[in-house]
């Protein structure tokens, strides 16, 4: 994937005025899908954009926001805010024979701000990944099976920390979302599928619930990445 995105154009004063918009809201902001410009627009690396406790607030939001949809991942662009933010968390019950297989372990809640990642090694893994931001499809994706992530604590503390499996592809995942960078355009577009027909096909298959076969979508409630 070779291609050029360019920069958020939102200044310092435009993205803390969208923040507190959506604090003051006093509902849960909805998920911005494919199409809008935040997803397609680097994000700009947080730099103390936010006040005082703002950034706590958003963290907490976005965590709810997540929760609610369900997903795994959130990042910050995908709220419409161009900041190099994300949340993580995958604690979800997913049948043990579907978490073999992906290579997934339960997922701490985090918090990562200008995060980048590298691969560690030549290995690969497949498997379907569906999107917050792209509502109603999955296709396979072929990711390193282990990066070194680097990113910032929100309260400044530069961390390295390797991972692995499904948690290595949802910190790829959200990263790229940071980067204007949409799964689809990493995705091998002859499986591009819709969840009725992904579903569908595990049942098929044999699958007791049917999308806990590959991808990103567990059960019947659909829990993307992000």
């Amino acid at each position: 994937m070779t291609r050029t995105v360019p920069g958020t154009t939102r200044n310092v004063e435009q993205i803390r005025d969208m923040v507190e918009q959506i604090l003051a809201a006093g509902t849960l902001p909805p998920i911005v899908q494919a199409g809008h410009p935040a997803l397609r627009q680097r994000a700009a690396a947080y730099e103390g954009q936010l006040g005082a406790g703002q950034l706590d607030r958003l963290i907490e939001v976005m965590r709810q926001v997540m929760h609610e949809a369900p997903g795994v991942g959130l990042a910050a662009p995908q709220l419409g805010i161009p900041l190099q933010l994300a949340v993580v968390e995958d604690q979800y019950d997913v049948d043990p024979e579907a978490a073999a297989l992906r290579n997934r372990s339960p997922l701490e809640f985090m918090a990562i701000v200008n995060p980048r990642y590298s691969p560690q090694g030549p290995g690969l893994a497949s498997f379907y990944e569906g999107c917050l931001s792209v509502n109603g499809l999955q296709a396979v994706v072929a990711r390193p099976e282990t990066v070194l992530l680097e990113f910032e604590t929100p309260d400044g503390a530069a961390v390295q920390r390797e991972f692995s499996g499904w948690q290595a592809r949802i910190m790829q995942h959200e990263t790229d979302h940071l980067n204007g960078i949409l799964y689809l355009d990493r995705a091998q577009l002859r499986s591009l599928s819709t969840n009725s027909e992904y579903a569908a096909h595990w049942a098929e298959a044999g699958i007791g619930r049917a999308q806990e076969g590959l991808g990103f979508d567990d059960g019947p409630a659909g829990i993307s990445i992000g």
